[in-house]
């Protein structure tokens, strides 16, 4: 296991065709689909920037390079806002911009899985941990999530799987963890299971989009074979590494927007726009006006 205890890069997987966000993702990449004003990856990424990432590694696929070009700078833009001394949008065009060499693309090119997509990675992290954040899944906390496994890993070391408290009875949609030893910030995974029957689940924690993972990962993951889906699961990747190496939980206190799925899209928008000083007052005079004309 790589000794370092400092985690620099983070994954994204970004390759996905969004079929559940259907029409709008045949022409955009799901992940550019905005909240309020910025597209979904964007909230995902500064996540990670609070966390202390260096370097942000994007597994794309054909036709997402809106994605890269996103994170580039758009002369043409910039330069008219130059000459109309747009001083603010510059700023703010300025602050979304990675530094130079901070983000490496590369390409998925079959839709195998999660697991194939953290794999194509592999060259870019190296033997070092690594955070993978799921890009559908926007995190609302007073601690972001990847910033408090941060916190867990620097006490821990070894693998961090964010989770969240479901209703019991839906845990059988989900990936659930056993929960073993406590700790100061989290608690020791005993187990794993992809939706396990119903009445089985070994808790109410679902695993929620964001890990810490040892560079080990990989090895397992060139001779996965396909799980579920007939795709290559992540989670059976897990398991076979939590054999020699621990893992732990980290409960994540906030809520959770899946916004891969229309009805997460459309609350997440809600939410952080009320979140928002610029627009609140507007945006909750309108929906409290909206909500009750409903019957």
């Amino acid at each position: 296991m790589s000794q370092s205890n400092k985690v620099r890069k983070a994954v994204f997987p970004v390759a996905g065709f969004g079929t559940r966000m259907l029409p709008a993702t045949k022409a955009m990449p799901k992940e550019m689909i905005t909240v309020v004003d910025k597209p979904v990856l964007q909230y995902v990424v500064d996540e990670a920037i609070e966390a202390g990432i260096e370097h942000f590694v994007f597994v794309t696929g054909r036709n997402k390079a809106a994605i890269e070009d996103y994170f580039d700078i758009q002369f043409e833009l910039e330069q008219t806002l130059k000459e109309r001394n747009k001083k603010a949008e510059l700023s703010l065009l300025e602050h979304h911009r990675l530094p130079a060499g901070a983000a490496s693309f590369t390409r998925q090119q079959e839709a195998l899985g999660l697991g194939h997509a953290v794999w194509c990675a592999r060259d870019i992290i190296g033997n070092e941990p690594f955070a993978l954040l799921l890009p559908d899944m926007l995190m609302k906390g007073d601690v972001a999530c990847m910033k408090g496994m941060m916190d867990l890993f620097s006490k821990t070391g070894g693998n961090i799987v964010a989770v969240e408290e479901c209703d019991p009875a839906l845990a059988h949609k989900y990936g659930i963890v056993g929960v073993g030893d406590e700790m100061d910030g989290g608690f020791r995974i005993t187990g794993m299971v992809e939706k396990p029957p119903q009445g089985t689940a070994p808790s109410n924690l679902y695993i929620n989009g964001r890990y810490i993972l040892q560079p080990e990962i990989f090895h397992i993951l060139s001779t996965q074979e396909r799980g579920a889906g007939n795709e290559i699961q992540l989670t059976d990747g897990m398991l076979k590494l939590a054999k020699t190496q621990e893992f732990y939980g980290y409960r994540f206190k906030g809520r959770t927007f899946d916004c891969g799925m229309k009805e997460g899209y459309v609350l997440a928008n809600v939410a952080y726009a009320l979140a928002r000083d610029d627009i609140r007052t507007s945006v909750e005079a309108d929906l409290k006006a909206l909500l009750a004309t409903l019957k």
